[in-house]
């Protein structure tokens, strides 16, 4: 039985962990038929709407690839091409595209817009990222720490660090999914940035587990030690004020992984893992920026010679979403 079938996937504990696992696993599958081109079309007719408030390279580019791969037709919806919110609701808009697709996949700034589609919508709702959540990264993410684990370790056995601002959509994500999945997570941050848990009363997840397999510390050598994954994003946003920029990155500029907090770890074998963009070198503006007024030489939340070391597994991180993402399309429009 396909219990995914039309289910909403608004944040990762939404899904169950066998549910979760299935969609691993036959992710592992596809990216085996692909790497043997052998594409089989499962979603052959089916109609699927991208409505993005807020732009994307990797998701986007991922979303469309996938449905094209697997026979979907797809329409992308930019934050210029719709009225929503401006003359028209999301109820009235989400009652009309339901009429003409088969899954609605929505990117936007509140994770209160994506919950009111799903409210009004006849057809499932994805979660391509909204400020609470990014569970479409999460899958891709545990896809590569299960093709990276350490010699004879699962990876309920991992122990994973987030270093930075843990305030955000992929922290909050990956808390989810360390106490889904039960791997230890380390949450190292200044204590103002340490994660808002109030979402944790929801569905499968519940608060009073929270303390079982995971830690928030300011103290960043205690919070390497031995781990197996280290996980970081970027410190601002581009909607962030420049005046908040400036109290965040000097609170968290002790935090940037470097050579000397990889040492920290004790561990040889150290993954680093990045959800992309990375503000790793001169050669965008936003990063040359804030490199300029803060002093910064080599980097800003991760250095560039850390970056260029891993950027293999970075790499597979964003191309494996291509492979969740298909994996979860067919689950989610295929009744068997």
């Amino acid at each position: 039985m396909n219990t995914l079938y039309k289910k909403n996937f608004l944040k990762l504990s939404d899904y169950s962990v066998s549910e979760i696992k299935k969609i691993i696993n036959f992710s592992i599958f596809l990216k085996k038929e692909k790497e043997k081109k052998n594409n089989k079309k499962f979603l052959k007719n089916k109609k699927i709407v991208l409505i993005f408030e807020k732009e994307s390279t990797r998701t986007r580019c991922s979303f469309e690839v996938a449905s094209f791969e697997q026979g979907a037709n797809i329409t992308y919806l930019g934050p210029k091409d719709t009225h929503l919110n401006y003359k028209e609701s999301i109820e009235d808009t989400t009652e009309i595209l339901s009429n003409l697709y088969d899954l609605i996949v929505f990117r936007g700034n509140e994770q209160k817009s994506i919950e009111t589609f799903s409210k009004f919508s006849k057809i499932p709702v994805l979660n391509a990222l909204t400020n609470k959540f990014h569970p479409t990264q999460l899958l891709a993410d545990l896809l590569t720490i299960q093709e990276n684990l350490p010699k004879n370790k699962k990876i309920e056995e991992i122990i994973c660090a987030y270093v930075g601002d843990a305030k955000n959509n992929i922290s909050n994500s990956l808390i989810e999914a360390s106490i889904l999945i039960g791997f230890k997570l380390r949450i190292v941050a200044p204590k103002k940035y340490w994660p808002n848990l109030s979402f944790l009363n929801t569905n499968n997840i519940k608060n009073n587990i929270f303390n079982k397999n995971i830690i928030c510390t300011e103290n960043i050598s205690d919070g390497v030690n031995q781990v197996d994954f280290i996980y970081t994003d970027v410190w601002v946003s581009m909607n962030e004020k420049l005046e908040k920029w400036e109290e965040k990155i000097l609170s968290l500029k002790k935090y940037q992984i470097n050579d000397s907090m990889l040492e920290l770890t004790k561990n040889p074998k150290i993954r680093v893992l990045h959800c992309l963009p990375a503000l790793h070198d001169l050669k965008t503006k936003l990063g040359k920026t804030i490199m300029k007024k803060f002093g910064f030489k080599n980097g800003i939340e991760i250095t560039d010679k850390v970056f260029r070391k891993n950027k293999k597994i970075i790499l597979e991180q964003s191309e494996n979403k291509l492979h969740t993402i298909k994996s979860m399309l067919i689950f989610i429009l295929n009744k068997n």
